[in-house]
């Protein structure tokens, strides 16, 4: 699922928290974009939700510590946590390699795929971050 050399994949959707998500089937991967990684720094460790657990869009479901802060990650939709990617318990700096590949998160089964039509394209990301920075 790596997506190469891209800072916005065009095929995900983004929120203002930084998050990213991909939808595939009703199942969406969640991961944090690489403004979010360069904005933290070296990330030393990711606390994740467990398999099962309820997150509600907008609320936090974890943590990622960096040498610089403790950020709180926020759901990007609704659902309940179908997978977590343990490699980051032993790796976190995954995230800072490959946010949009080997650095995911979370794959939630959505409540409602719907959902991410409210968060925003690449484009729109890019002008949110462009904004943010200025």
């Amino acid at each position: 699922m790596s997506k190469g050399d891209g800072i916005y994949p065009e095929d995900l959707r983004y929120t203002k928290e930084h998050e990213w998500l991909e939808v595939r089937d009703n199942v969406a991967t969640v991961g944090i974009t690489q403004y979010a990684q360069a904005e933290l720094g070296d990330i030393v460790y990711v606390e994740l939700p467990q398999a099962g657990a309820a997150i509600v869009a907008g609320e936090p479901f974890g943590t990622v510590e960096s040498v610089k802060a403790v950020s709180e990650l926020f759901a990007p939709a609704s659902g309940t946590v179908a997978e977590v990617n343990a490699a980051l318990a032993q790796g976190p700096e995954r995230v800072n390699k490959d946010p949009y590949g080997e650095g995911w998160m979370i794959r939630i089964t959505m409540a409602d795929a719907s959902e991410a039509d409210t968060l925003m394209t690449a484009a729109q990301y890019r002008r949110y971050v462009e904004d943010e920075a200025n």
